[in-house]
């Protein structure tokens, strides 16, 4: 599998509490939540049965905007995602892309991409004792 331009961590959470701690934090922090997806609830529509996985779409006008009037393509990996699921060995991953990847992919400032790096809010929301 290529990963190439995906950050990977894992949660102390199940899937869902995953998610809802981060558009909990997210919202907080004046992020717009676009759509959150339950993947295993789709799926299940189609006959088939996956471990839970769900999906959030979400951003900040603001920061977006001045990201795609810098490169309109970049639209195409905005606004941002969050992918949570439980794998086969019972744990919780979170996969998200990488701000780096972005920036080189479409050659845009470091100024730019500063606000594209989930990590610090992933463990934020993350937290135990949040």
């Amino acid at each position: 599998m290529n990963t190439q331009g995906i950050i990977t961590r894992t949660s102390p959470f199940g899937v869902k509490e995953t998610i809802d701690r981060l558009v909990i934090f997210l919202e907080k922090n004046g992020a717009t939540i676009y759509s959150r997806i339950d993947q295993q609830n789709e799926v299940r529509h189609s006959g088939r049965e996956i471990l839970p996985m769900e999906f959030i779409l979400f951003g900040n006008p603001a920061t977006g905007g001045a990201i795609m009037a810098a490169n309109p393509m970049a639209a195409l990996d905005l606004p941002l995602k969050i992918l949570a699921w439980k794998d086969e060995d019972q744990i919780v991953r979170i996969a998200f892309n990488d701000p780096v990847y972005i920036q080189n992919r479409y050659t845009l400032s470091s100024k730019l991409v500063t606000s594209l790096d989930l990590t610090p809010i992933i463990e934020k929301a993350l937290t135990i004792n949040q």
